[in-house]
């Protein structure tokens, strides 16, 4: 597999779009310094773990459009991470798959995830009400997101998202388990014998 850059002129880019793969190639990471990446397009595979993401230290624009991406994917925590794209996936949960996005990329400002069935639209058959909610839901979740599909977020949007779901930033550290604190435990145990 050549993961050499799309063009000489893109530094710092890797296209693998249209490539039927199902994993990514391990020989990517001989290309070079994979964490001075800053955009992937992983485009129109038949991905569905992303667990090779860890390695990309400095990626800020990540496509995943046309893949096998699905609700209850697990990505690592990735803070330079602002543009995602996963249009036509196998989204269905909502709530599970914004979670998710909040808490690995939580400086998120351009979102799009149009034609998933967890993104109801005019064009997989949702009404604009229903179209209207997923918009506040995800604005409400997160709160660095300037631009959602392929609309610019309003301030009377954000002010919606508000009223309805209130502030529901999730945070990064609640990914991670927290930390025991040893003094605290010994003198519960000194205490409980």
């Amino acid at each position: 597999m050549d993961c050499t850059p799309t063009d000489s002129s893109e530094e710092g880019r890797i296209s693998l779009a249209y490539r039927d793969l199902n994993e990514f190639p391990s020989d990517c990471h001989a290309y070079g310094k994979i964490d001075d990446i800053t955009v992937l397009d992983v485009s129109h595979n038949n991905l569905s773990n992303f667990h090779f993401l860890q390695d990309f230290k400095k990626l800020n624009t990540l496509i995943l459009d046309n893949n096998k991406l699905s609700s209850h994917v697990n990505f690592p925590i990735i803070e330079s991470l602002h543009t995602l794209w996963v249009n036509h996936n196998k989204i269905t949960n909502l709530s599970s798959f914004v979670e998710t996005i909040a808490k690995c990329f939580p400086h998120l400002r351009y979102f799009s995830m149009m034609n998933n069935e967890a993104a109801p639209s005019y064009f997989n058959g949702g009404t604009y009400c229903q179209y209207k909610d997923y918009r506040c839901y995800v604005i409400s979740h997160l709160p660095s997101l300037t631009v959602l599909d392929d609309q610019a977020i309003t301030e009377e949007e954000r002010e919606e998202a508000r009223k309805i779901y209130g502030n529901r930033r999730v945070s990064v550290s609640s990914k991670r388990p927290p930390k025991k604190r040893k003094g605290k435990e010994k003198r519960a145990n000194v205490e409980g014998h």
